[in-house]
């Protein structure tokens, strides 16, 4: 089975997967997490295009492009062997505007079963980035995370409607990443 984890950075979706991970290994339930995002560095490390993760944005879109749908293969022949949960982004927010992190062509090549959204408060989300000196966030205001999550919403529903899978939505407010993780764990469960 496929899952994918979405969320806009800051909204706390890896934390929230590697908990939920590691209590279902407790129940029998294995799965692997596979980051999309790790996939196409080293797809674009190994072809020359980048350095550094964060530089992946910043790429031109057919470069983009060719990277998103090399990982999509990869991946897609991982799920073929185990069940995978896929930590990504339902959209990226590049230089020239947002790039769908799915497009159809890779979409359709994963044919996930559900696609789960990650979501915080905005300002939550803007503290947790301003924090988080691994990386290097953008640094968008309230305004511009709320419409960036409004965006995500309606991309995985339109994801929805190509490949057939389910929806769900878990809210990570600050303090509460335990009832985050529940609430992954059902989706997880078979």
């Amino acid at each position: 089975m496929l899952v994918v984890l979405t969320g806009i950075p800051g909204t706390g979706k890896t934390t929230v997967a590697t908990k939920a991970l590691e209590e279902l290994v407790d129940e029998g339930v294995k799965y692997d997490l596979v980051t999309y995002g790790d996939i196409m560095f080293e797809i674009a490390s190994n072809l020359g295009l980048v350095e550094g993760r964060d530089e992946m944005r910043k790429l031109e879109s057919k470069e983009q492009r060719k990277v998103q749908r090399l990982a999509g293969n990869k991946i897609s022949q991982i799920a073929e062997e185990k069940d995978i949960l896929l930590d990504t982004h339902c959209t990226i927010s590049t230089m020239k505007g947002f790039l769908p992190g799915f497009p159809e062509w890779v979409l359709r090549g994963l044919s996930p079963e559900v696609f789960v959204l990650v979501e915080a408060d905005p300002a939550e989300i803007a503290l947790r980035r301003s924090s988080d000196k691994s990386r290097q966030r953008d640094r968008d205001d309230e305004k511009e995370i709320r419409e960036h999550q409004e965006l995500n919403r309606s991309i995985a529903m339109s994801y929805s409607i190509f490949s057939g899978c389910t929806v769900k939505i878990i809210q990570n407010p600050q303090g509460k990443v335990d009832e985050a993780v529940a609430e992954l764990k059902k989706v997880l469960r078979k």
